[in-house]
């Protein structure tokens, strides 16, 4: 995720206080031909120095809605003193990708301050949507809140009995919607459940749901759960509602809670009236909410290993046209994807020592093809020293090696994953940085390969260069659907793919184009980290008792 403004550590600043953005649209223009849209929201920040827009973050996508509420938040640091331009651009997505720009209608887009929403009664900001000449767009509504301190999470799991049947063929499809008040008597979504099909009993998932959240730090704060039935359109039948709190569900601790589902219309209506049904509280488990930082605090090592595509469709490096050619004046694509991301993750490896190997090349004296070969030439210790020492090996091997091919990622992967296997105790997290230019040949082998790493302590980001399209790699990015091998899913989404062209700037700065790529793809690396402690149910080291325990303890 991005970070508003541009890093300055000579006027950096510290932040105010973080500010959590709902956001809600009304009344979106309807794309889609056989049913409604399926609008998301995507936040641009704009850079104080450079004035350009760069993403900061986006909503999940809602199917088959005119009027959507969102659940996922932005969260931004508030700096009063500067003035934070924001962009919303909605649109209607045809294609879960994470390349939405190829997918993607344009319904609107607003623009305001973060201090505008702030600054805005009950500090609920309600705009137009304009950008679509001659049309209506609707409206994007913006609530903000200051987010408190509180880093614990809550892992709870509900079911419910005797729901209404609001199905004419069938039972309901029921899910839970959960909201938390605010000081003016509205509600902010939080939570949804997913759906269960065809029950009046349904169990749901277990969910985890930060403190903060739920209540924003406030145990006695009403917590609202609406109970309603899918429906494929989009008009979802309101079956009931209770009302809680966090200290009321916090007791479900040592016992089940049981809520009775009211609904008002019916309850007017029927004097024989009782309920729609019930909740039960199966279980409420609170912990603390680890960081990134809580880790490397901890000792936690990053060990960066570095993989570069030497096939022969790169042209040959001593031709202007290869992607690979040395000029003397400025790094290539490689040496700027391998600098802009090494010298970012080496401040997380104490040692400073990289493998780097190179891969689809002729090696001398016999010709031999390899796919996992060490840059620096020796086999019993690929090593290099810090990223300028990756860069020279790199170099060094263009003058020796031959360019050929297949182009084979598994070897490289599988080494690494070998070296990680070691040490599963979280003292390490592994990172693979692979740079290619063209398609995979061993696919079936590669996502094998990432299926088996993903129960390690390892991620992997692979950069895409040059003009190639690279339509299959998306596949082995498993943000939308989890990379699958004979029958086996990844058990965490360990991959990060992204085509280096989105990141070139247009007027030629390659710093400019290296930030960039740096910020984007190196954002998905603490939450895979995370991902990893969290099932394996590891703890940083020296990190305090968790704070909501301290203070429910003896008061509940």
């Amino acid at each position: 995720m991005a970070s508003i403004g541009d890093f300055d550590p000579v006027h950096s600043t510290v932040p105010a206080t973080k500010i959590e953005i709902t956001a809600s649209c009304r009344n979106l223009l309807d794309m889609d031909t056989f049913s409604k849209s399926d609008p998301v929201v995507v936040l641009y920040a704009q850079g104080i120095a450079n004035k350009e827009w760069s993403e900061y973050g986006r909503t999940e996508v809602i199917d088959n809605t005119l009027n959507p509420d969102f659940v996922r938040k932005f969260v931004l640091d508030y700096f009063f003193e500067e003035k934070q331009n924001l962009r919303f651009d909605v649109f209607n997505v045809d294609s879960r990708s994470c390349n939405i720009s190829k997918h993607k209608d344009f319904l609107g887009q607003a623009f305001c301050t973060l201090g505008e929403v702030i600054g805005s009664p009950r500090s609920r900001l309600e705009k137009p949507l304009t950008g679509i000449p001659g049309k209506k767009c609707g409206a994007i509504i913006l609530t903000a809140e200051e987010l408190s301190n509180c880093r614990d999470i809550v892992t709870m799991q509900l079911c419910a009995n005797k729901l209404d049947k609001k199905d004419f063929f069938g039972k309901s499809d029921p899910f839970l919607v959960f909201y938390r008040s605010n000081e003016d008597g509205t509600f902010t979504i939080c939570h949804k459940t997913e759906v269960v099909k065809n029950t009046l009993n349904p169990v749901w998932q277990p969910f985890t749901i930060p403190v903060r959240a739920l209540c924003n730090g406030d145990f006695d704060r009403t917590v609202k759960v609406d109970v309603y039935d899918w429906d494929r359109g989009g008009s979802h039948d309101f079956i009931g509602e209770f009302t809680t709190s966090y200290r009321e569900l916090s007791r479900g601790q040592s016992q089940f809670s049981v809520y009775e589902v009211l609904n008002p219309k019916k309850k007017v209506k029927k004097k024989k009236y009782i309920n729609s049904g019930t909740v039960t509280l199966l279980s409420f488990k609170v912990e603390s909410e680890y960081t990134f930082v809580d880790y490397i605090k901890g000792g936690t090592q990053l060990n960066f290993t570095v993989a570069i595509d030497f096939t022969a469709s790169n042209g040959n490096p001593s031709q202007p046209t290869s992607l690979h050619y040395m000029n003397p004046y400025q790094l290539n694509a490689y040496g700027m994807a391998l600098k802009a991301l090494g010298e970012i993750i080496q401040d997380y490896d104490s040692d400073k020592l990289f493998p780097a190997y190179g891969f689809g090349a002729k090696l001398p004296p016999d010709g031999k093809i390899s796919h996992e070969f060490p840059l620096n030439n020796d086999v019993e210790n690929p090593n290099c020293v810090g990223i300028q020492g990756v860069l020279e090996a790199y170099f060094k091997s263009l003058r020796t090696v031959q360019l050929y091919g297949p182009t084979n990622f598994a070897p490289v992967i599988n080494q690494v994953a070998s070296a990680a296997s070691q040490v599963v105790d979280g003292s390490q997290y592994y990172v693979l940085l692979v740079i290619t230019d063209g398609v995979i040949s061993d696919m079936v082998q590669t996502k094998e390969a990432i299926v088996n790493a993903s129960s390690l302590p390892m991620s992997i980001i692979i950069v895409g260069v040059g003009p190639a399209e690279f339509d299959a790699m998306e596949e082995l990015d498993g943000d939308e659907v989890r990379v699958s091998s004979r029958g086996r899913y990844a058990e965490r989404d360990i991959v990060q793919f992204v085509p280096f062209r989105d990141y070139v700037d247009r007027s030629g700065n390659q710093v400019l184009s290296m930030a960039r790529l740096a910020k984007d793809v190196l954002a998905e690396i603490p939450e895979q980290l995370l991902s990893y402690m969290k099932t394996r149910e590891i703890k940083p080291r020296s990190v305090p008792t968790s704070a909501t325990q301290q203070s429910l303890s003896g008061q509940v």
